[in-house]
């Protein structure tokens, strides 16, 4: 398997489109047409990480936060950046990173942390709005389920759990060409009038090439007359954080011991206790402050992410119970995202965990 072919699998999972405006996911350094011969996990890419690579034979490393971040001007070693690049290029080896793109999707980075806490009944936090589209196409009625088709194989229709989506409209289509036609039916020069059907399905935008070069591709007509509709509607399989239920409350105190055995903390920070049971939990992983009010508005009892500042503390107005459990600690588990994606094709080269530790903050 080729590098580009494995990154052909993370962009489906989540695709590009999806990160934010600030970031720099996908591939950071390398070759994509470099045969894999091993691939190593990290949450972050530091000189020790690829020292790693380099001694377990792994050529290809893919970590959650990019490496590159901004604008790179010179590369000469000076800090753990440039020596890593250096370093992965001496060697060889390529670096993916997978950040906001992984954040954004639904079974990403907050679901994982759902995984860890046992939380069912899940829904994204913070939906992305401005993302979907509508497409409405005019296809003579014989051709119809061949364009339908093709437009459901190109990814046009999903909404939620539900594939092959599309609202169909059966009427009369008129045109008339010109000298320079040939028209598939009718004459040139001529009024013609044909039964066809309105074919319309929602889409997410990162698409929209795709689906209408395939939709082209087997249209019969000579000039396709389509309509692309930009939606208000928020995709609610896509956005940041997530929302859960516990299947059995707790109370507060063991909520927090439970947190810190699933992700192996010492310490961690938190609000005033509220003595409220705890049924419903909000997750972001990373730095997720931003979303304390969306945590509040969906009712849940805890918050669950990491940088919360001090002031971030007191939006909580005893409502919701915030718990850091650092930035670090909340993305860990993104490597197992990774490795799942990996084992689901049939590989034929090593996948490793890096036994690094990147997290640069120590508590004493």
């Amino acid at each position: 398997m080729k590098i580009k072919d494995l990154i052909k699998e993370f962009n489906n999972f989540a695709p590009l489109y999806l990160q934010e405006d600030f970031d720099n996911s996908g591939l950071n350094v390398g070759n994509p047409d470099e045969e894999i011969k091993g691939v190593l996990l990290t949450v972050d890419i530091t000189p020790e990480v690829v020292e790693e690579a380099i001694e377990n034979n792994c050529n290809f490393i893919v970590s959650h936060h990019p490496l590159i971040f901004g604008k790179l001007k010179k590369i000469t070693g000076s800090d753990y950046v440039e020596k890593s690049i250096i370093l992965a290029i001496k060697n060889d080896i390529s670096i993916y990173c997978g950040h906001t793109n992984f954040d954004q999707v639904f079974y990403g980075v907050s679901s994982k942390i759902c995984d860890k806490l046992g939380l069912i009944n899940r829904n994204i936090l913070a939906p992305k709005p401005g993302i979907l589209k509508k497409i409405a196409v005019f296809v003579p009625v014989d051709y119809a389920e061949t364009v339908r088709n093709a437009m459901f194989n190109s990814g046009a229709g999903h909404v939620g759990n539900y594939d092959c989506c599309s609202y169909n409209t059966e009427g009369k289509g008129s045109f008339c060409g010109n000298d320079s036609t040939n028209p598939f039916v009718g004459k040139k020069g001529e009024v013609h009038f044909e039964n066809e059907v309105k074919i319309e399905m929602i889409y997410p935008e990162y698409l929209e090439r795709q689906i209408l070069d395939s939709m082209i591709n087997v249209h019969p007509y000579e000039e396709v007359a389509y309509d692309l509709i930009k939606l208000e509607n928020a995709n609610n399989y896509v956005g940041l954080g997530m929302v859960g239920h516990l299947e059995n409350e707790k109370n507060e105190k063991q909520l927090l011991d439970e947190i810190k055995k699933q992700f192996g903390l010492t310490t961690l920070r938190h609000s005033q206790f509220l003595n409220n049971p705890v049924k419903k939990i909000a997750v972001c992983g990373g730095s997720g402050a931003f979303l304390i009010n969306a945590a509040k508005n969906s009712g849940a009892d805890v918050f669950v992410s990491a940088d919360i500042k001090y002031h971030d503390y007191f939006l909580a107005e005893n409502k919701i119970l915030l718990v850091d459990i650092g930035h670090y600690e909340s993305e860990q588990f993104t490597k197992e995202i990774f490795y799942d994606i990996i084992m689901k094709k049939n590989i034929n080269f090593a996948v490793r965990f890096s036994k690094i530790n990147t997290n640069p903050i120590k508590n004493y």
